[in-house]
């Protein structure tokens, strides 16, 4: 039996995306996204705890106006990278490559500023299929 790798996140950009055109007219995106959930403890006190994922968008998908602050749900898959480092140590990056992007309705004025932490990252070469997220209602 296949496996599926299959990947839906709503969260927050922490940063406007980073674009590259390549020489083919190809566009990438690439910026971080924060989700966040929030629980009670065992003593009844809310506690929120922030995941932040990588997230690379190809061809159209690369072109929606997006910027940092914005809600978006994501469609993807998870894709992990290795590359050695100018020094030659063995590097890795687990990205979420999206196929379905939707700009929710939330945006930067409407929420507090997310920082987000340093990354670093290489270019990818596999481009997925492009795929428009639907316009109707998220699916829970």
């Amino acid at each position: 039996m296949a496996g599926i790798n299959r990947v839906i996140l709503v969260g927050n950009l922490g940063k406007d995306p980073e674009i590259m055109t390549f020489e083919s007219n190809n566009k990438k995106a690439s910026f971080s996204l924060a989700t966040t959930e929030s629980y009670k403890d065992k003593n009844g006190n809310w506690i929120e705890q922030t995941e932040w994922h990588n997230i690379v968008l190809w061809g159209y998908l690369a072109e929606k106006k997006l910027s940092k602050g914005d809600q978006v749900y994501i469609e993807g898959k998870i894709k992990t990278r290795t590359w050695d480092d100018k020094d030659g140590n063995k590097r890795y990056t687990t990205e979420i490559l999206g196929d379905k992007v939707l700009k929710l309705g939330r945006t930067p004025k409407d929420q507090e500023p997310i920082r987000e932490p340093e990354q670093q990252g290489a270019p990818i070469e596999q481009i997925p299929p492009e795929v428009e997220a639907p316009q109707d209602d998220l699916p829970f």
